[in-house]
């Protein structure tokens, strides 16, 4: 009985040694952070400047890894497979919902705790100037005179193809597409008079705009945009649309709620950081902190909405 008892003290002591460190003490070493985007991008720039700046928040260093291939899929796949003790987190955007809707990827948003969403890209609806419409309001007027004949540039089966749909299924339009690989591309097509619309943003649009080339109808921030002051958001223009390409922070499915709440707080004092929003901006993007509820809000709503999609973005 007193070896039993010795043995099973002996065992306790070694489990005891061999146990992680307690939730309390998260984290007690780097977190890893798995970019899935090749460096310089975008969204790599604005990942950096989390992982730059995080550490008097979070009490620990997280170092980068980057991950690019189909979409951001490969990155988020081996962050799918990582332990989920909270020492490896990612980052999704749209494109993620898009590719599991179009097949491209079996992997859903819900395959991920999200975390926090930290920043926010609005998008526009550019314009050739034409004698057709001169705001949003003949512009919906014209388009559903004329179905299928206004010409929208976007990257089919991308984000700005999804919005491009969700402007159609708010208010009743049909556009004819036309593809480009990226923003840069079909603005340029649009400034050239081979388009009549685009999806495109502050940083490829604005110069356009401001020489007279271009014009914004609307932004699909939830608030006018400071930079364009004077566009209508589509909630003033009576639709419910958010149309933004946000970055937010995923960890592995069922990581520990004391690792999440911690990473979430961190992130939160983060997007307060004078520095860190002026580097943000800086970057071409906003800070827009939602935390792991209203985050997964935001995710589930959207993915409703491009389920309802699904035929449109069909490739």
């Amino acid at each position: 009985m007193k070896l039993r008892t010795g043995f099973a003290a002996l065992l306790a002591a070694a489990t005891m040694i061999a146990a992680p460190a307690s939730a309390q003490d998260y984290p007690d070493h780097p977190v890893e952070f798995i970019v899935p985007w090749s460096p310089g991008g975008g969204s790599d720039t604005l990942m950096r400047l989390i992982a730059g700046n995080i550490a008097p928040y979070l009490g620990t260093e997280m170092p980068i890894i980057n991950m690019p291939g189909v979409g951001g899929t490969v990155g988020l796949r081996e962050a799918s497979r990582r332990a989920n003790d909270g020492y490896t987190i990612s980052q999704v955007h749209e494109g993620l919902l898009v590719a599991t809707e179009t097949g491209i990827t079996d992997l859903a948003w819900d395959d991920f705790e999200p975390i926090a969403l930290m920043t926010s890209s609005p998008q526009y609806l550019v314009v050739h100037p034409t004698e057709d419409y001169s705001d949003f309001e003949e512009f919906v007027t014209y388009a559903k005179a004329h179905p299928g004949e206004i010409t929208m540039g976007v990257t089919l089966g991308g984000v700005p193809h999804l919005h491009a749909a969700m402007i159609e299924q708010a208010y009743g339009l049909q556009f004819q597409y036309v593809g480009y690989e990226g923003t840069g591309e079909r603005v340029r097509a649009l400034v050239g008079g081979n388009l009549d619309a685009a999806i495109g943003d502050i940083s490829s649009s604005k110069q356009f705009v401001d020489n007279g080339d271009l014009q914004f109808l609307a932004v699909g921030s939830t608030e006018r945009a400071a930079e364009a002051p004077d566009v209508p958001t589509f909630a003033e223009l009576g639709a419910d649309l958010e149309l933004q390409v946000t970055r937010g922070i995923v960890m592995p499915k069922d990581a520990p709620q004391e690792a999440r709440d911690k990473m979430e707080a961190a992130l939160e004092e983060l997007s307060k950081d004078e520095t860190y929003i002026e580097q943000t901006n800086n970057a071409g993007a906003a800070v827009m902190f939602r935390g792991q509820e209203a985050y997964s809000a935001y995710l589930a709503k959207l993915d409703e909405t491009v389920k309802s999609l699904s035929e449109v973005l069909a490739p």
